[in-house]
């Protein structure tokens, strides 16, 4: 068996619908029956980062106890479908690391197996095939931002954790590779009932569309119920987390464990992020703020919670932040006094941006919203090449010689800002042209540094209202 990869920190200091079907109310607990619970459940109850619980018969009574007694191993999957995690899978990440700060031991597992075969949960139609190769790379970039995210955790709010567990990043090719199928269907598929897996949601909803379903969709279940008795088995873990449209898989998870075992096993669900038209926040849906910078930059992450409206941020600052409910609700009571100033959106964004890109990250994200929308020659000035490109991603970004007697005019063509003649020269002298913030109306004006040049040698050109062009000055 390949090692699994491992990181063990031990530090002291979201077009998909809504959820259309829930579970009957006798297979799952209310997460309100936990608000006296005490401990982890009833801090992320408060939070509202639990959904569903499963199953009613136990967890009720046997989970908050367990909970309290020694540490426990939380796992959450990850299926490398894209090279990126994205906004909405980042409720998962942070359930878990509500978790270690409790105390509790955390996996986090990629799929690197179960995304060759695609997870049908909330799909319409199945997906296309992903190659052994592109899983790989994939899979180095989930691997990434989970390591990021922990990682800005650690740095940001491990002084105030006394005793965090252990986390552990896992892949789940590394106990399926070399495992014939004949084998693991004698050995696992037996324990499984068409009736019971014919009765899921995911699957029901997708027998029913004119696509149907295919056998590989079919048997996904049964092999993320097997990550989950392979991780009971190997690193005791009883808990699995996972967003609503996850938990007919994580029954699966918990029939074949308790049936093997006898164990009492559990299921926590988290809620889904849906966009403000109802749409879930994903990249199947096309809507995916991802958390990867070289696909969504701090500057458009934090631009994309500051925007929030009023009527989520109170619930996206207790769900998206570790700022304590007292904090949260006095960052609130002053927003509504003085709701123009967004002071709630900004605080929601910046934790956000911090938690995902650090420090760093949210220092960039504020020059180029300065730069962008405050008009900042000091903050413009500031940016490295790699703030402007994320900046203005859709902008030309040119590098050209500075030769002397450069005019305003010659630069404007250099790029094709303006068009070649009398046109282009008239566009200069109405007034469409701004450098750096202002208004250049002499196409005859020779550039001068500190005005058309800033310090970093960088003139940024914007031709009308939104069309940008970015030019880098190289010296002869």
């Amino acid at each position: 068996m390949a090692a699994p990869v491992s990181l063990a920190w031990r530090c002291t200091d979201f077009a998909r619908l809504r959820l259309v079907c829930k579970p009957a109310a006798s297979t799952t607990v209310s997460p309100r029956r936990w608000s006296s619970a005490g401990g982890i459940l009833s801090s992320l109850h408060k939070r509202g980062l639990i959904k569903d619980a499963f199953p009613d018969s136990t967890s009720r009574l046997l989970l908050p106890p367990l909970l309290q007694s020694v540490p426990q191993t939380v796992y959450c999957g990850f299926d490398p479908t894209a090279d990126s995690l994205h906004i909405g899978n980042l409720l998962a990440v942070l359930g878990l690391l509500h978790f270690r700060d409790a105390g509790h031991n955390v996996i986090a597992l990629i799929g690197g197996a179960t995304a060759q075969i695609g997870d049908p949960s909330g799909k319409q139609s199945e997906r296309d095939r992903i190659s052994e190769e592109v899983v790989a790379r994939n899979s180095d970039g989930i691997r990434e931002c989970l390591h990021r995210i922990f990682g800005n955790h650690d740095s940001l709010y491990s002084p105030c954790v006394k005793s965090p567990g252990a986390v552990t990043v896992l892949n789940n090719k590394s106990w399926y590779r070399g495992r014939g199928v004949v084998e693991f269907l004698s050995a696992v598929g037996r324990h499984f009932r068409m009736g019971t897996l014919l009765s899921r949601h995911s699957v029901q909803s997708r027998l029913k569309s004119s696509e149907g379903m295919s056998l590989t969709e079919f048997c996904y279940q049964v092999f993320q119920a097997y990550d989950f008795y392979y991780l009971n088995q190997n690193h005791s873990c009883k808990i699995q987390l996972g967003g609503t449209d996850q938990l007919g898989n994580i029954m699966s998870g918990y029939e074949l464990i308790h049936k093997l075992t006898g164990q009492d096993v559990f299921g926590l669900t988290i809620p889904l992020i849906t966009s403000t038209s109802g749409d879930k926040l994903g990249k199947t849906a096309g809507n995916a703020v991802w958390l990867s910078r070289d696909k969504t930059s701090p500057f458009e992450l934090y631009q994309y919670f500051l925007r929030q409206p009023d009527t989520s941020v109170h619930s996206y600052l207790k769900l998206f932040t570790f700022l304590t409910l007292p904090e949260i609700e006095h960052i609130v009571e002053m927003h509504k006094k003085e709701p123009e100033k967004r002071g709630a959106q900004k605080r929601l964004a910046a934790e956000v941006t911090k938690l995902i890109h650090g420090k760093d990250g949210l220092e960039s994200a504020k020059r180029c919203t300065n730069a962008l929308y405050h008009s900042s020659l000091e903050a413009l000035e500031a940016m490295s090449d790699q703030e402007l490109q994320e900046l203005f991603r859709e902008a030309p970004f040119c590098e050209i010689f500075l030769e002397p007697g450069t005019t305003v005019l010659d630069m404007c063509r250099k790029v094709n800002a303006i068009p070649e003649g009398p046109r282009g020269y008239h566009m200069v002298t109405e007034g469409g042209v701004w450098i750096n913030h202002s208004r250049a109306t002499n196409p005859d004006q020779i550039l001068i540094r500190g005005q058309h040049i800033l310090q970093n040698s960088l003139s940024l050109i914007r031709i009308g209202k939104r069309n940008f062009y970015v030019v880098k000055w190289l010296s002869l």
